[in-house]
């Protein structure tokens, strides 16, 4: 390599063209989706990639360094939206198109493209790329699970696709790193020689008319085809794949649903099983940190904040973080192995009874970890109204700041339950959230979808790709990615605002008691009426918390609850916080409860009976599941939809439909005898 390297670098090389190789290259990474383009991408820049806007929009891309020499500064790769064709019909598709064909504001056109090819999906894959090739800049084409033919029935002569495309061909195996040092000494001789397709191949298939696009698409793909029989030999003896052969049975009509629920329940009982040991670590860890300050520190606000604020109030969120790993770690393999696209295609008849776009699906299963970025990948979907429909029930998905919720209820009044003696009641119950979460949605919707946002949905067509071990790289930096997000809110959002809801119950400081008789203030602390109850009572926070007190009390809360609710709305999973301060929890004195869960067992009413019950526990999270209590969503819909008339909306109804939902299920248990 370093022989042609240094031809190219003397510009002796024959077709050679002059371009300075000594400053970084910017290069393009364009394909269909589930083509492979993201296993490659993870493969050639490893960690050195960051997300990016666009200029101008909120469609975001990976950009990453790609060592192509070690003679070279790194080029900036970057990895574009996915795009079936440069007809483009979607936001992320037009921002696509417009990088690839230089028309994007402010964003130079790249010095070379890599079209990922499935190289088991020729015909499909090369219809954007025989596009490309008409626009005459430097194009490799990568091919993309080679393994798989390999494998398979199917032989690629990647030489004579080459010379029937005119451009180099390279064959790579991203999880092997095969192909990648080829990949790269082919970019470099395209930037250096522009290798231009043969004049006249496909340059004028795009050239007809508007009114003869059909016509247009089935000439490509005869060319297409015509190129794919020339080069794929294939033994095939009528015997289905093994992935069609699996998909028999879970893309089954009525077996599907029924495996996909099955996955579901084993991911949540995994999760609780799994999750155990490392949260208590985690707590334990916290909870000696914040005696440690205390016992280190001098007595007052400072050591206050420190222990009571920072410290519970982060820390008994990252207590969590065990769980929200593992949900991360089963999502990622589910996408990687190609389950998820059957997941989609099993949904897709039900979003469709509902008035919805089957590319629905995709942005509302991305919810499930965050409803941010579920609502950004809406702008796939191109009817407006079906879009604006999706982003309006996107957040009832149960999503990773739900489940520290979930589960704190579930540990203090469910845990240690199993039915049948094997199935945990905890897992249940949350698989009981997602599933009740998902039928709100859906009744949402048709609602939606049959008077304001009525609008037929167009046809779906998806591809299905093959099944294939997941692969390390790409669970891990998926898994890293979500983590990443994951602990910057907690550093941030969640620090913040344990600051905030600390100064809040810490001010105004009221007077210390007068009595001094040990077994007063002991009888005091257990009917929650000690010094510290008194000053969360008469605080900022405490006065809010009485203020809604009359209106929440209904649903089975109390005032200290309250508060929670209100920091809530800012970020769910900070109540989780709120009520570590509220409750003071790790206080080093004996009257105090060394963990939430013991807390709240314990809490009192000031007539002596439980603040939290298995039914308030219930009602809390019913409330929780259905209302609108992120921040973040309300400003990404806000930018999204380019009005505040779409979020208002969304926070209203959601909460309405929330206060309802838990007013029934706790007056509707009082009735039914649970107390």
């Amino acid at each position: 390599m370093s022989a042609i390297l240094n031809t190219l670098l003397t510009n002796e090389h024959p077709k050679a063209r002059r371009v300075d190789l000594s400053r970084p290259l910017s290069i393009a990474v364009a394909g269909n989706p589930n083509a492979g383009k993201t296993s490659l991408f993870n493969s050639l820049t490893g960690l050195r990639q960051k997300v990016a806007n666009y200029p101008g929009v909120t469609v975001e891309s990976k950009v990453g360094q790609w060592t192509l020499a070690t003679e070279l500064p790194p080029a900036r790769l970057i990895d574009l939206p996915g795009l079936y064709s440069l007809d483009a019909t979607s936001l992320d598709e037009e921002v696509a198109r417009d990088f690839l064909l230089g028309q994007a504001q402010s964003i130079a056109k790249p010095d070379a493209i890599v079209i990922v090819v499935d190289a088991t999906n020729l015909v499909r894959n090369l219809y954007l790329a025989t596009q490309l090739l008409e626009t005459g800049q430097p194009i490799v084409v990568a091919l993309t699970m080679f393994d798989l033919t390999e494998r398979s029935k199917l032989k690629i002569d990647a030489e004579k696709l080459s010379t029937a495309l005119g451009v180099p061909v390279v064959p790579v195996i991203a999880k092997q790193r095969r192909g990648l040092e080829e990949l790269a000494l082919a970019v470099l001789i395209a930037v250096k020689s522009r290798s231009l397709c043969p004049a006249g191949r496909f340059e004028s298939l795009d050239r007809s008319e508007p009114t003869n696009r059909q016509s247009r698409v089935i000439t490509r793909y005869a060319l297409i085809e015509r190129i794919v029989s020339d080069v794929v030999e294939t033994t095939d003896d009528g015997e289905p794949g093994i992935s069609e052969r699996i998909d028999r049975v879970v893309t089954h009509k009525y077996l599907g649903p029924l495996i996909l629920l099955v996955v579901m329940l084993l991911v949540f009982q995994t999760i609780f099983s799994w999750a155990n040991l490392p949260m208590t670590l985690i707590a334990h860890v916290f909870t000696g940190l914040a005696d440690a300050v205390r016992n280190h520190l001098p007595a007052g606000v400072f050591t206050d904040l420190l222990a009571d604020g920072i410290i519970a109030g982060v820390g008994g969120v990252l207590a969590f973080l065990p769980q929200i790993l593992l949900l991360f770690l089963f999502i990622s393999i589910l996408e990687d192995s190609g389950y998820m696209a059957r997941a989609a295609f099993l949904m897709d008849r039900l979003m469709r009874a509902v008035g919805l776009h089957g590319k629905a699906f995709v942005p509302l299963l991305s919810s499930f970890a965050c409803a941010v970025p579920g609502i950004m990948a809406t702008r796939t979907i191109e009817n407006p109204k079906d879009r604006i429909a999706t982003i309006m029930i996107a957040p009832f998905m149960s999503c990773s700041a739900r489940l520290p919720v979930y589960t704190l209820m579930i540990a203090a009044f469910f845990s240690g339950r199993r039915v049948f003696g094997v199935i945990s009641l905890g897992a249940l119950i949350i698989l009981g959230m997602y599933l009740l979460g998902i039928t709100v949605a859906i009744i949402v919707a048709w609602i939606l979808k049959h008077t304001i946002l009525n609008a037929p949905p167009p046809p779906f067509v998806m591809e299905l790709p093959p099944y294939r071990v997941p692969e390390i790289g790409n669970v891990a930096h998926a898994l890293l990615a979500r983590t990443t997000v994951f602990l910057k809110r907690a550093g941030t959002v969640i620090l913040a605002i344990s600051i905030l809801l600390w100064a809040l119950v810490a001010f105004p400081r009221a007077n210390k008691p007068k009595s001094s008789n040990p077994q007063a203030l002991v009888s005091e602390s257990a009917n929650g009426s000690d010094a510290s109850s008194a000053q969360i009572q008469n605080s900022f926070a405490g006065r809010a918390g009485r203020l809604i007190e009359p209106v929440i009390r209904p649903l089975g809360f109390d005032w200290k609850i309250g508060i929670g609710l209100i920091s809530s709305f800012a970020a769910r999973e900070t109540i989780i916080s709120t009520l570590s301060i509220v409750y003071n929890v790790g206080e080093s004195s004996d009257s105090k409860s060394s963990s939430l869960v013991d807390a709240m067992r314990n809490a009192k009413r000031a007539d002596g009976s439980p603040v939290w019950t298995p039914l308030v526990a219930l009602s809390l999270m019913i409330f929780f599941l259905l209302a609108c209590q992120c921040m973040s969503t309300v400003a990404i819909v806000r930018r999204e939809t380019n009005s505040w008339r779409w979020p208002m909306f969304m926070v209203g109804y959601m909460l309405v439909l929330a206060y309802v939902a838990s007013f029934v299920t706790f007056q509707g248990g009082l009735l039914l005898g649970f107390s």
